[in-house]
């Protein structure tokens, strides 16, 4: 299962006027550890930002899943509520679950949603859709993992 991290990183970045401004964005990343989150993170911006920055919040996500695509320009966070069947109790249970999908626009959002969602047996209702505040999200390759010098990894 995957664990999902959002990081804040305050860094300056040069708008497409050409001037320089300082932001706070948000980045999404699957990491194993608070500390794995950071040094990941602090790699992914050692790459996409020249000079300065500096990661100033880190905390775990209530993302359950991720659908990114090949083009969408924005990552909108739904709400999915499903309800099941507690069955030694007899009563319904309400589970509220969060996932986010790129796409250009709301209603291409809900398309892509509900093609995501399409393995799920059990109903469910999407109780909110929008533009979320994550800039990027960065899932885990294996291909990151740097084996310190010295050391080799055990077989597994």
């Amino acid at each position: 299962m995957q664990t999902w991290f959002e990081c804040k990183v305050k860094y300056t970045k040069v708008l497409d006027s050409g001037k320089e401004q300082t932001v706070t964005e948000n980045f999404l990343l699957d990491a194993v550890s608070f500390t794995d989150a950071e040094t990941r993170m602090i790699r992914q911006m050692q790459q996409m930002v020249k000079g300065e920055f500096n990661v100033t919040d880190i905390k775990k996500s209530k993302i359950a899943e991720v659908f990114p695509y090949d083009n969408g320009e924005w990552w909108f966070k739904a709400t999915i509520n499903l309800v099941t069947i507690d069955e030694e109790a007899g009563k319904e249970k309400k589970l509220r679950t969060y996932y986010i999908v790129m796409a250009d626009d709301i209603k291409e959002a809900l398309a892509r949603l509900d093609e995501s969602l399409s393995y799920m047996v059990i109903p469910y209702v999407v109780s909110s859709l929008a533009v979320s505040t994550i800039v990027d999200v960065f899932p885990y390759e294996p291909s990151e993992s740097i084996v310190p010098e010295g050391y080799k990894p055990v077989d597994s």
